[in-house]
């Protein structure tokens, strides 16, 4: 996956963001590279979101890692107890999860964070290797929209009307596992009120609650 040049915007996007940098980040090497999914190989709970952040994930290498959104985000698995710590700052940082795995459609950095339907299309075979070798996977938290459409596809939902995402929407697939929506920890919905961490927290409350049901173990 890290060697993937399949659409060449991204790639042209995220190597040119790897080789500029933000004047922030001058003195740091940048990963400029598609992002891996991160986490616990046992999981029962598998987190997609849209795409890494170019001067977060693209910069550090590890998904939802060195921007405001992985700040929310591993800050409330904390809470949960999917995580061993509350920060998520680098690669090295010692950062761990148990029975979580961290991942994103989209595995390069797009212009605007807006890739487009043939770059997503390109990616979802990444996500659908990630999920056959992830196979206590119960609980799909699907953070955005973009992230839902893309969960329906990789799993190849047959479901009739085609299920709408929302905050809090729960979509159980023909095997039993279930998808579970969650507006995205962007600072756009984080800013503004319209994802608190309240809010963040009753979601992860629910996937870990339902991931215990569903255990075979």
């Amino acid at each position: 996956m890290v060697a993937c040049r399949r659409c060449p915007r991204l790639v042209d996007w995220r190597e040119r963001v790897a080789l500029e940098k933000r004047a922030a980040f001058k003195d740091e090497e940048y990963w400029g590279r598609p992002l891996p999914g991160f986490g616990d190989p046992g999981a029962r709970i598998y987190v997609l979101g849209l795409a890494p952040a170019a001067h977060g994930g693209n910069r550090t290498g590890r998904v939802f890692t060195g921007d405001r959104s992985g700040d929310w985000l591993y800050a409330a698995m904390y809470r949960a107890g999917l995580a061993n710590q509350a920060e998520s700052l680098h690669a090295g940082d010692g950062l761990r999860l148990e029975d979580a795995f961290v991942t994103a459609a989209v595995r390069c950095a797009p212009p605007a964070n807006k890739p487009t339907p043939q770059e997503r299309d390109n990616c979802l075979p990444y996500a659908g290797e990630e999920l056959a070798l992830l196979s206590e996977v119960r609980v799909i938290v699907c953070l955005g929209g973009f992230a839902w459409d893309a969960a329906l596809r990789v799993t190849a939902s047959s479901a009739r009307p085609r299920p709408k995402f929302g905050h809090s929407t729960e979509h159980e697939l023909a095997d039993g596992r279930m998808l579970l929506g969650c507006y995205h920890p962007s600072q756009q919905n984080t800013f503004t009120g319209r994802l608190t961490e309240q809010m963040l927290d009753d979601v992860f409350a629910r996937a870990v609650a339902r991931a215990k049901l569903g255990s075979t173990g």
